[in-house]
């Protein structure tokens, strides 16, 4: 026997598997959980904000990895520099994505069953709600229901007469409708954003001022395909950048001098390989539309023009060399690598400056963006540049491993200082660099999104729902007539208007008392036409 007072142990029944998939089909789907889920999604993008993000520009990544040489790897093994393709990023996604279906899916049954069902009915004690008023008229009960019926009606509620003598009323349904808008367009923001990223592309090209650039997947200097992204599906356009106008402020007034003002290129567009060219200005958040897919002036720089002899005298590079901008006054650091020099291969680092200034305490700077000086600072190497071990290099890095830099004949590291139209010698006879002249490069991003128009639709569908479900009040009224004897015995009839709001409802008392007085009104015409 079991000891006086000693409680019997209760015990839990145990789920089993359908019960605790259940359990957690149910927490996955409430609100509660697609909210965490959105601001986990929120928080898992800040990354891709604050690192530089391989998708967008891998010379910036290279570079990180070489300056943060403990932290970046690391960085890179967790996907932070390609956050948006990475696994727990799409992981989130997708779960934002099932929480949402499986949450707003029901709500939406539930929600037009409550359309189309009848307003609730009338309480038996209006003055216990939280807003009530009451009035005496002289008029008929039937009237004043029929009359309440109307001006109810004309205040945009649902309105029924029941058949206890009152009519029960009830709007506000439009604030779970832009609700319900809202957690839908999100689901179909994220199919959008899902298509987009299965059958759109993103590619980055550089063109200097004079050459041009066809549609083929060979031609970018780095692409990002969607998964059913096929190189066929790439339309055939092509393009020559014949300008590039850049204009900077002048004026020294207070911080701006400097700032960019304008950046405007100039195009020669073909459709396809028949078609008529067409002439066209890029220029900043103004893109240009080519079939599916848009071009953006997303960046610019300067590309000196070099040609560069060996030591046997012969030409063994000449053309435009991309320099890549570090700051705002384009301080710009390039890498020339001459694979075709002999009897040894040759690599210069150099350093760009367009308006050029030599600080006793910083060294050479640029002062200004504007090539009004432009200079070529650079050092020079030779040997084995490592092109043909089959391991890939960016153009904008030179592996020194294999080489011996330049050195005067007093051994001090060979460094030079070179304007447009000069030419300097590199020692050791190891030929000779001309700086022939400086051009520009714009920086452009050709991207293709087919469902990008369905992502803008769906993103002012959820501003509308986010406004409606704010903003609009859902109130329900009830408007009870009972007749009883005056003064004198004559037979008069007391209204009964109460209201009830979902939430703080501020304008409740005056809808209360506007209703009620519109139905005195109502009451006093019908007395004085009768009269």
């Amino acid at each position: 026997m079991r000891p006086r007072g000693q409680s019997t142990p209760s015990t839990l029944p145990d789920l089993g598997r359908l019960g605790l998939a259940r359990y957690g089909w149910r927490q996955l789907t409430s609100m509660r959980t697609a909210l965490f889920l959105l601001l986990l999604l929120a928080v898992a993008a800040v990354p891709g904000s604050v690192l530089p993000q391989r998708g967008i520009d891998p010379s910036v990544v290279s570079q990180y990895l070489d300056d943060h040489t403990t932290t970046g790897p690391w960085l890179d093994r967790l996907g932070f520099f390609d956050v948006y393709a990475s696994p727990w990023f799409s992981a989130i996604y997708l779960l934002l994505f099932v929480s949402l279906v499986g949450c707003v899916l029901p709500r939406t049954k539930v929600h037009l069953e409550a359309v189309r069902a009848r307003p609730p009915r009338t309480p038996a004690r209006l003055d216990r709600l939280p807003v009530h008023r009451r009035a005496e008229v002289d008029a008929d009960a039937d009237a004043l229901l029929a009359g309440a019926r109307r001006v109810l009606r004309s205040r945009r509620y649902r309105a029924d007469r029941r058949d206890d003598g009152s009519v029960a009323a009830e709007r506000g349904y439009l604030r779970e409708t832009g609700n319900l808008v809202f957690h839908l367009s999100l689901v179909g923001l994220l199919v959008a954003v899902a298509v987009g990223g299965l059958f759109g592309y993103r590619g980055e090209i550089l063109v200097t001022v004079g050459n041009g650039f066809s549609n083929v997947l060979a031609n970018y200097d780095s692409f990002d395909p969607g998964t059913e992204f096929a190189a066929e599906d790439l339309p055939p356009f092509r393009f020559t950048l014949d300008s590039l106008d850049v204009r900077f402020e002048t004026q020294a007034t207070g911080n701006q001098f400097g700032a960019p003002r304008d950046f405007a290129a100039d195009l020669t567009v073909f459709d396809d390989a028949d078609a008529e060219p067409r002439q066209e200005v890029l220029r900043v958040n103004e893109p240009l539309a080519v079939g599916p897919a848009h071009v953006y002036l997303s960046g610019n720089g300067y590309a000196p023009v070099l040609t560069v002899r060996d030591g046997n005298g012969d030409m063994a590079l000449s053309g435009p060399v991309t320099f890549l901008p570090r700051d705002a006054n384009y301080t710009s650091l390039g890498v020339v690598k001459v694979a075709d020099a002999a009897p040894e291969q040759i690599g210069i680092q150099g350093l760009l400056l367009p308006t050029a200034v030599v600080d006793p305490e910083r060294g050479p700077i640029s002062v200004f963006p504007d090539a009004t000086d432009p200079k070529l600072f650079f050092t020079a190497f030779v040997g084995d540049l490592g092109l043909d071990d089959g391991v890939p290099q960016s153009v904008f890095r030179l592996d020194t491993d294999d080489m011996t830099q330049l050195t005067t004949d007093d051994g001090d590291v060979f460094s030079a200082v070179i304007a447009p139209g000069e030419t300097i010698d590199l020692p050791d006879g190891a030929g000779s660099v001309t700086f022939e002249r400086l051009e520009r490069f714009a920086a452009l991003d050709v991207r293709a999104d087919p469902a990008k128009n369905w992502a803008l639709v769906f993103a002012v569908l959820a501003m509308v729902g986010l406004v409606a479900s704010l903003f609009v009040p859902r109130r329900r009224v009830w408007v009870r007539v009972q007749a009883v004897a005056g003064d004198g015995g004559a037979p008069r009839t007391v209204v009964d208007v109460a209201g009830l709001a979902r939430g703080d409802d501020p304008g409740l008392v005056d809808e209360v008392e506007n209703v009620l007085s519109r139905l005195q009104d109502s009451a006093d015409g019908d007395a004085g036409g009768a009269r």
